[in-house]
């Protein structure tokens, strides 16, 4: 009867493995082997170069830029949408009128997709009728028409802040979930103490959230990771490079430019970059569970 089970499971995990081999474990491993090349992309003919794709890194100040924009865009899209849906968390767990059509609403970006954010919010840049430029006109009685896309200054921010809008409502959920799991005696308790509402949120609230805050920051950090098209669609990583990350520096070499082989070495950089911050975190998740757990 094992043998029989164990024959199954073999058949049924077969498909999706080979799947997932060959979508995801070979492009890899290519990557890694025509990062020691020259390859062009097209060509059949190129040649091995060692280690010379990795000292270019090395000497790349457009590679160096881009690592300093990836860690901003890690770090900022982890930080805003946490923040923003513990916010929001808070705010609609305290009974506000209509409550459950506002979780809706502040949910219903998360379910579209990153290419229709972007086009959403680059009509909400449009320097002669966009939404936020009106909405300045307006609010400082002074004509606006700023591109907020097109200067270097702002391109970046401005993905960001499109990037939380998206991904608030998915923090926001995790921490509604949360908050159900605080016994409403506990709170009860603080209340007849005198404590207020700041004092139960910062010492009995956030301290009990900290299971939801990790799974909302893991989610972040995942979906930070991945976060490619938004950039393409919004910016291509433009103005002058001034919002490119290491994905979309990689996407010009290797595409625009014709570079597969230094497109795959920062591949290569990118993978290992990615594989070294979510072991960083989730040997920090394995201390939480034994917390919690």
């Amino acid at each position: 009867m094992r043998t029989h089970d164990r024959l199954w499971r073999v058949v049924f995990l077969a498909l999706p493995l080979g799947v997932f081999g060959i979508l995801v474990v070979g492009p890899l491993l290519s990557s890694f082997y025509y990062s020691f090349t020259d390859w062009n992309g097209f060509s059949s003919d190129y040649d091995f170069v060692g280690l010379s794709n990795f000292t270019r890194i090395r000497d790349d100040h457009l590679f160096s830029h881009a690592a300093l924009n990836t860690a901003l865009w890690i770090v900022a899209a982890i930080a805003l949408p946490t923040l923003l849906g513990l916010g929001l968390a808070l705010l609609l767990d305290s009974k506000v009128p209509g409550s459950r059509v506002f979780k809706s609403i502040f949910y219903l970006p998360i379910c579209l997709s990153a290419v229709i954010v972007g086009q959403i919010w680059i009509w909400i840049y449009q320097p002669d009728w966009g939404l936020l430029n009106l909405f300045l006109s307006h609010a400082t009685r002074t004509p606006h028409d700023f591109a907020w896309l097109a200067k270097p200054n702002t391109a970046l921010w401005s993905v960001i802040v499109a990037w939380s809008w998206q991904q608030t409502g998915l923090s926001m959920v995790i921490y509604l979930a949360g908050l159900t799991a605080i016994p409403e005696d506990l709170q009860e308790v603080c209340h007849i103490e005198g404590a207020s509402r700041w004092q139960r949120i910062r010492l009995v609230i956030l301290p009990l959230l900290t299971p939801s805050t990790v799974v909302a920051v893991a989610l972040s950090v995942i979906n930070s990771l991945k976060g490619f098209d938004i950039l393409y669609i919004m910016t291509g990583g433009g103005p002058f490079n001034s919002s490119d990350t290491l994905a979309m520096h990689m996407y010009n070499e290797s595409f625009k430019k014709y570079h597969m082989g230094y497109g795959s070495a920062i591949s290569v950089v990118l993978f290992l970059i990615a594989v070294s911050v979510i072991g960083l975190y989730f040997r920090q998740l394995r201390k939480v569970d034994r917390i919690y757990g």
